[in-house]
């Protein structure tokens, strides 16, 4: 990481030791209006007689008529323009049930899936309830607190409901935070987060994930493990999604359409069950609505979308 060795060398530290005892480094601040960062002429965008960087597009522009998607076998999205898509309210049978899931919000106490060992943010947040509008409450006759079972294409999974006007009619929210579980009472995940659940295989390609119980208080080196007062760990939806690759990305499409229906006798709260073969039923019927690859000169995607890590351009080719 440029800068680090050095900043670390003069605390006498090792970058190891450095990013232990901060946790983060500021490689480069003040980084605004990057598109206007002078550059030899023809290598970027002229404006006004000045070459600038410009936009990481092809033409350096930001592009409203996208060459891409038409050359990509997508002429219908080259401008922008409305598709509707598989969770679109029309799409959505109300009377039987039927509604979308929102499953990718976060909450502002948490980061991402990565607060687990944070104990003052877990105290804060430690459960993932389905946010569920009054009205959709009523027809369902549930109130906060109450247990509702949330059917995906490959499963399901019982969650808490929590009724506030904070979400739209007709859509459910669950954080995606939260559910972390592990096996053994001593080992596995960290204890601040985790539920002990069993995971069981009744039948070839099912799967059933049920609580033991939540989070309990524990002996450790750190004293506050023995405060722990909370008990619940949340529930694990993501295990329930199948795979939906969207068909011009690629990217996972996370918002799906569900089935919510009052839970049975024998579901309890963190039930997860799941349908491996299922999800590979719906995995490939996504991909069926793929165009399939080449593209312009037998690439497997465009060379110009950037990567965290870009592979060697060879990597692109399809021989």
């Amino acid at each position: 990481m440029p800068g680090l060795p050095a900043a670390a060398e003069r605390e006498g530290l090792t970058p190891l030791a450095y990013m232990r005892k901060y946790g983060a480094f500021l490689v480069q601040e003040n980084v605004y209006r990057t598109h206007e960062t002078p550059v030899a002429a023809g290598e970027g965008v002229e404006v006004d007689g000045q070459w600038m960087g410009g936009f990481p597009t092809p033409s350096r522009k930001l592009e409203f008529y996208s060459r891409t998607l038409k050359e990509w076998k997508w002429p219908e999205h080259a401008v922008p323009t409305y598709a509707r898509s598989h969770v679109h309210w029309r799409e959505m049978n109300r009377a039987a049930g039927e509604m979308a899931l929102l499953p990718t919000f976060r909450l502002p106490t948490l980061i991402h899936s990565r607060s687990g060992n944070a104990k003052w943010l877990y105290e804060i947040s430690h459960n993932n309830p389905l946010w569920l509008h009054p009205e959709d409450a009523a027809r369902h006759n549930v109130k906060t607190g109450d247990l509702l079972k949330v059917t995906t294409e490959i499963g399901h999974f019982v969650d808490r409901v929590w009724v506030t006007e904070s979400i739209r009619p007709g859509v459910l929210a669950c954080s995606h935070h939260l559910g972390r579980w592990r096996l053994a009472e001593q080992t596995g995940g960290e204890r601040w987060s985790t539920a002990l659940v069993t995971l069981e295989n009744p039948r070839a390609g099912e799967w059933r994930l049920r609580h033991v119980h939540g989070v309990r208080p524990f002996e450790s080196a750190d004293p506050d493990s023995r405060r722990v007062w909370w008990e619940d760990a949340g529930v694990h939806q993501n295990l329930t999604f199948p795979v939906h690759p969207d068909p011009v990305s690629g990217q996972h499409c996370w918002h799906q359409k569900v089935t919510v229906s009052r839970p049975g006798p024998n579901d309890r709260y963190g039930d997860v069950v799941v349908d491996t073969n299922k999800s590979f039923e719906i995995y490939r019927k996504w991909l069926a609505m793929a165009r399939p690859a080449p593209g312009p000169g037998g690439l497997r995607r465009p060379l110009w979308l950037p990567r965290a890590f870009k592979p060697d351009a060879a990597a692109y080719r399809i021989e």
